[in-house]
C-alpha cells in the first residue's frame, strides 16, 4: 500500500480584498503545484479558520482556462479574435501607445487604471510609482469605502476600533451591516465563540435573511437606507429608560444634550414607520444594549452603499457612544483598523514624484470620463491610454452601458493585465497574463483586523506569465522613468525597505514571525485617552465638509452629492433613491459566498455552489406580477434592462429585491451585467457607488424551463 504524499507547509496571507487578510497555511506539493489551503491556528484572529473559497485555492491557481500567454486583439473590440505575441513585444507595444497618448494630448491622456484584486502592497501600489513618474491621470479610488469611511471618521476622528478578537469576552455581538458568514467568516468564529462560551447573544442588521442573520439569535430585516432611523430610536431609548451613560457622554463627546433633545421625537414608532420594523423588536435591541455593558459592534460597509451611506454609518456609530459601551471590554466598535498600521509606502508608491497639479479622475464615473464627459474630465484631455491592473471594471463599475460605450471606442488603447479572461480583459487590445499571490512576494494588513502579514513567494509561476511589479518596472524601463527614486529593486527589497522605513524590523525578521501583530492597547483601542480629534470627544455635531477624512477627493474636485443636505447631528436623511410609481422596487445587489466581487466566479467549486444569477423576489411580489418559481424576469431603470431568473422567498421584504454575487456578464440573458442598473453619480460628501441604492421596475418575460 502506497503511503499518503507529505506535503510541506508554506506560509502566507490571503491577498483577497476581504477585511480578514487571513493568515495561511498552505499545503505546497512541489515547486509549481500546491495542495490545500487552510487558516493558520496559530494566528489569534484567522484562528484556524478560512472561507470555502480560498481554502480551494488550488482550482483558481490551476485552472485550466487561466491566462498563460500574452494576447494582442485582431479582430473588433470585444470580438474575441487573438494572437499571441511575445512579452517584450507586448510592453513595447503599450510603451509606443502611451508615448503617442502624451505626444498628442500630453500625459495626462494616459489612465493607469486599478484596485483591490490584490491587497498587497507591492503589486498592487506599485502602479501609482510609475503614474507619478510620468505625471499621468490620477484615480479617485471612489468605489468601496468612501461613504463608511467619512461617515465613521466624521465621528471617531480615525479610522480605528475595538481589537476584534475581543470579541470573544463580549456579551453581546451586533453585526450590523454585513453579511460576515459570506464576507468575514472570522468575525463568526469569535461571536460563536463567545455564544457558546458566555452565552453571549448574536443581533444581525440587516436588509434580508442571509446566512449571517440566519445564525443570530436577534435578526433586524429592515428596509435599505434605513438604518440611521434604528440608530436614532436605539438612542432615543436610552435617554428615555435612562440607559444612557451620562457620565461617559459628558467626558467623552461633544454635545449630548443637543443630541438628546434632537431624538426626542425620533421615537420607536417613528423609526418603525420609517425601517419596517416593529416597535417591539427596536425596544427588544434597545432593552439588551442598555443591560449589556460588553456590547461589540462590528459594523459593516452593506449598509452605507446607499446614497445616505456617510449619515448613516455615524449614527450607527454613536450608539455604543451614548450607551458607554466602549468603556467595556468586549464593547465598543470597529469597521476598519487602517490607521493602527504605520507602513511607510512612499518608495512603493513614488510618492515624492506626485505631482498635485495633475488631475484625479473618479473611478466610479469611469463611463463617463471614457465617453468624454467635460465635468468628469476636469476640463482635461480625453483618455486616450490605459494599463488596468488588479480589477474588471467591465463588471464592477457603476453605469455599465456607458462604461461599455467607452471601452468601445477606436480610439483608446486598453492593456488588462489579468488572471483570466475577464469581461474586462474580453474588450481589451491587449491582454498580459498575471501571477497569482503564492507566485510573488508581497506584504498585506488587515482591514478589519490587527495583523501586518507576509506573502512570500511559496511556487514558481508559469514560465509565461509575470507579475505587476515586473510589469511596472518593465514599462518605467521603456518610457525612461526607471532612474527615478523606487525603480529597479525587486519586491522583497521594496518590502524590506519599507519594513525598516516603518521601524518593523526586515523582510527576513517578518518572514520567520510570519505576521506581526499591531493592536493597541486596550486605553487607546476603546479611545479611553480620547477620541481622535483635538479635543478627544467623540463628535456628535460632525463637520462634513471641514474635516480631513481619509479618502477625501483632492480639492480640485470638490465635495461630493448633496452635501448640504447632509444631518448636523446622528438622523435619517431622505436621500437615497426612493421608489416611485414607475420604478416601485428597491434593488440591492449583495454579495455571494462563494465569490468575491468578481473574483471566483470562473472556478467550478464557486460557480457550481451558487448556480446561476438569481433575483430574490418576495411571494407577494411574484404574486402581483405573475412570477412563477425559475421564471425570467426583466428588471430596469433609466440606466438600462437586465434579464435573469426569478427566486422566490420570504428572506425578502415586498418591494426589495436582492440579487447576490458579481457574475460575469455572460452569465445574464442578453450579456449585461447587474451594475448596468447602478448609478455613477457620486454620494455626499465625498463620492462613492451607492451600490445597493437602485429602484427599478420589474416584469414577466416569459415562464421557467421546463
Amino acid at each position: 500500500m502506497n503511503k499518503p504524499l507529505s506535503h510541506a507547509i508554506g506560509h502566507s496571507t490571503c491577498p483577497h480584498d476581504c477585511p480578514s487578510a487571513c493568515a495561511l497555511d498552505v499545503e505546497v506539493v512541489d515547486g509549481r503545484t500546491i495542495g490545500r489551503v487552510r487558516g493558520a491556528e496559530a494566528n489569534t484572529y484567522t484562528a484556524g479558520v478560512v472561507c470555502a473559497k480560498v481554502a480551494r485555492y488550488a482550482e483558481r491557481i490551476h485552472h485550466p482556462d487561466r491566462l498563460l500567454r500574452p494576447l494582442q486583439r485582431t479582430g473588433e473590440k470585444g470580438g474575441g479574435a487573438w494572437r499571441e505575441i511575445g512579452w517584450d513585444d507586448a510592453l513595447d507595444l503599450v510603451a509606443e501607445k502611451f508615448l503617442q497618448a502624451e505626444m498628442e494630448h500630453g500625459p495626462e491622456a494616459v489612465w493607469p487604471f486599478q484596485y483591490a484584486g490584490t491587497m498587497g502592497q507591492v503589486q498592487r501600489d506599485g502602479i501609482h510609482r510609475l503614474r507619478h513618474a510620468k505625471r499621468y491621470s490620477n484615480q479617485f479610488d471612489s468605489i468601496c469605502t468612501n461613504m463608511a469611511w467619512t461617515g465613521w471618521f466624521a465621528g471617531a476622528g480615525r479610522m480605528a476600533g475595538v481589537d476584534p478578537r475581543e470579541i470573544d469576552e463580549s456579551d453581546c455581538v451586533v453585526i450590523w451591516g454585513t453579511n460576515a458568514v459570506a464576507t468575514q467568516v472570522n468575525v463568526m468564529t469569535h461571536a460563536v465563540r463567545a455564544r457558546k462560551e458566555r452565552g453571549a447573544k448574536i443581533v444581525a442588521i440587516d436588509i434580508y435573511d442571509n446566512a449571517t442573520m440566519q445564525q443570530a439569535d436577534l435578526a433586524l430585516k429592515l428596509l435599505p437606507g434605513t438604518d440611521a432611523a434604528l440608530a436614532c430610536a436605539l438612542m432615543h431609548i436610552a435617554f428615555r429608560d435612562g440607559t444612557a451613560d451620562r457620565a461617559y457622554l459628558e467626558r467623552y463627546t461633544d454635545a449630548p444634550g443637543a443630541l438628546e433633545s434632537h431624538l426626542a421625537t425620533r421615537t420607536p414608532e417613528w423609526a418603525a414607520a420609517i425601517t419596517g420594523l416593529t416597535t417591539d423588536q427596536i425596544e427588544a435591541f434597545a432593552t439588551l444594549l442598555g443591560r449589556t455593558p460588553a456590547s461589540f459592534f462590528r459594523i459593516g460597509y452593506g449598509f452605507t452603499r446607499q446614497r445616505n451611506g456617510a449619515a448613516a454609518m455615524h449614527a450607527v456609530l454613536s450608539v455604543p457612544a451614548v450607551y458607554g459601551h466602549w468603556q467595556h471590554r468586549g464593547g465598543g466598535a470597529i469597521h476598519t483598523n487602517s490607521d493602527i498600521f504605520t507602513l511607510d509606502k512612499s518608495e512603493i508608491t513614488g510618492k515624492a514624484l506626485k505631482d498635485p497639479s495633475v488631475r484625479s479622475l473618479d473611478q466610479c464615473r469611469l463611463g463617463a470620463v471614457l465617453c468624454g464627459d467635460a465635468d468628469a474630465l476636469y476640463g482635461g484631455p480625453p483618455v486616450t491610454a490605459m494599463l488596468i491592473q488588479n480589477t474588471n471594471p467591465m463588471n464592477v463599475v457603476p453605469d455599465q452601458r456607458r462604461v461599455r460605450r467607452g471601452f468601445a471606442r477606436d480610439d483608446l488603447f486598453v492593456c488588462v493585465h489579468e488572471q483570466f479572461m475577464t469581461d474586462t480583459a474580453q474588450m481589451a487590445d491587449l491582454v498580459l497574463p498575471a501571477t497569482m499571490f503564492l507566485e510573488h512576494d508581497d506584504i498585506y494588513r488587515g482591514g478589519a483586523q490587527n495583523h501586518i502579514g507576509l506573502g512570500p513567494k511559496l511556487i514558481e509561476p508559469p514560465d509565461t506569465v509575470r507579475s505587476n511589479h515586473f510589469v511596472v518596472e518593465e514599462l518605467a524601463k521603456r518610457l525612461g522613468v526607471s532612474h527615478q527614486p523606487g525603480f529597479g529593486m525587486t519586491e522583497r527589497q521594496l518590502i524590506d525597505r519599507m519594513l525598516r522605513a516603518s521601524g518593523l524590523g526586515s523582510f527576513e525578521e517578518l518572514q520567520a514571525g510570519r505576521w506581526l501583530d499591531c493592536q493597541p492597547d486596550f486605553e487607546a483601542a476603546h479611545f479611553l485617552n480620547g477620541f481622535g480629534w483635538p479635543d478627544g470627544k467623540y463628535r456628535f455635531r460632525p463637520d462634513w465638509l471641514g474635516s480631513p477624512a481619509p479618502n477625501r477627493p483632492p480639492d480640485s474636485m470638490g465635495p461630493q452629492g448633496p452635501y448640504h443636505r447632509l444631518p448636523d447631528l446622528p438622523d435619517h436623511v431622505e436621500l437615497t433613491e426612493a421608489p416611485d410609481a414607475e420604478h416601485p422596487f428597491k434593488l440591492a445587489t449583495s454579495p455571494a459566498r462563494h465569490f468575491l466581487n468578481s473574483s471566483f466566479s470562473e472556478t467550478s467549486g464557486s460557480r457550481s455552489r451558487e448556480k446561476r444569477p438569481e433575483l430574490l423576489i418576495h411571494p407577494q411580489d411574484a404574486a402581483v406580477a405573475g412570477v412563477g418559481e425559475g421564471d425570467v424576469v426583466e428588471i430596469g431603470n433609466e440606466r438600462g434592462e437586465v434579464r435573469l431568473p426569478a427566486r422566490i422567498s420570504a428572506a425578502v421584504k415586498p418591494g426589495v429585491l436582492i440579487h447576490e454575487g458579481l457574475w460575469p456578464n455572460s452569465a445574464f440573458e442578453g450579456g449585461e451585467g447587474i451594475n448596468t442598473l447602478t448609478g455613477a453619480d457620486p454620494a455626499a460628501p465625498y463620492g462613492g457607488a451607492a451600490f445597493h441604492d437602485s429602484r427599478v421596475w420589474l416584469r414577466r418575460v416569459r415562464a421557467a424551463a421546463a
